[in-house]
């Protein structure tokens, strides 16, 4: 397996639909090469916010096709593995190795509720399935299943599993993994209002949902960050937050398109059984991205 270097912002990826809810490949490539072109150091495609599951698994092959061809090698393409059984997440990463990807960000298996020692299983055969690098998504908050740092160093012996991205909601994981495994995984902050915090506390890198709105600002507020200059970080990132708020909520998704349509860098429309917004809960979402707009800081 080849060395990495995933660092910097890295946007999960919305998958753009028609209004008949048939992918858009076209329209996602679009939004994609945008944000290239707006410096974002790499890509996940097909994570929550990509809406993996409500994609056929051939609709997903066509979606890493279009990412990579997109790319075109200017970035590193990654690609969401949240399947139900460990024996289609596997399917899912060797065939994602034969089309050449940089590697994976995968989930525990979906619905079932894993306990640490199915976890744990879940994690090696897909980790063996390919010899893609691999970034460990942990969201307890979301599927109801925590990888903890006593886990993480249980699978440091396996040599694909690199990197984490850390969405447990709680900041104190960056720390208290930096202390029990040293650099032995990159660590990428997962939960957009959160990421000032993480990095300060050593995350090297950020997975985000509103890096589909509002790039530059992601861009420039990373920088920031990592270059140590907090004082004008905070004064972006307050300005942010409340934007930086909708990828924690049940309907991130639908925020997220919705924030996208609003700025012109997409369609809101979503695939059921989600439902795009609607009445005094789209009006509400709508102040939110609007007051932000109002306010949005001039940034070069």
């Amino acid at each position: 397996m080849a060395a990495i270097d995933w660092q910097g912002v890295y946007p999960a990826l919305t998958t753009q639909f028609f209004d008949d809810e048939k992918v858009d490949l076209a329209g996602t490539a679009r939004h994609l090469e945008h944000l290239i072109e707006e410096g974002i150091h790499g890509v996940i495609v097909l994570g929550t916010v990509g809406e993996n599951t409500a994609l056929e698994y051939t609709e997903k092959l066509d979606v890493l096709r279009m990412a990579i061809e997109t790319a075109k090698g200017r970035i590193p393409v990654l690609s969401g593995v949240a399947e139900c059984s460990t024996r289609l997440a596997q399917r899912f990463a060797s065939d994602a190795e034969g089309l050449q990807l940089d590697g994976l960000m995968l989930l525990p298996g979906m619905v079932y509720k894993s306990d640490p020692r199915e976890t744990i299983a879940h994690f090696r055969a897909v980790a063996r399935s390919s010899g893609l690098p691999i970034m460990c998504y942990n969201n307890p908050v979301s599927y109801g299943v925590d990888i903890t740092p006593a886990m993480f160093a249980e699978l440091a012996d396996e040599p694909t599993l690199v990197a984490i991205k850390e969405s447990s909601d709680n900041p104190r994981r960056i720390t208290d993994l930096v202390n029990e495994l040293g650099d032995r995984y990159v660590l990428f902050s997962g939960v957009d209002d959160l990421v000032m915090e993480c990095a300060m506390l050593g995350a090297v890198g950020w997975v985000s949902g509103l890096v589909n709105a509002f790039p530059r600002e992601n861009r420039v507020l990373w920088e920031l960050l990592m270059a140590g200059n907090y004082a004008a970080a905070l004064d972006l990132y307050r300005w942010y937050t409340p934007l930086l708020h909708l990828d924690t909520k049940p309907k991130l998704v639908q925020y997220i398109k919705l924030c996208m349509a609003e700025v012109g860098l997409g369609s809101e429309m979503v695939r059921a059984p989600k439902l795009k917004l609607e009445g005094a809960e789209r009006e509400e979402i709508l102040g939110i991205i609007r007051r932000a707009l109002a306010a949005r800081p001039s940034l070069t």
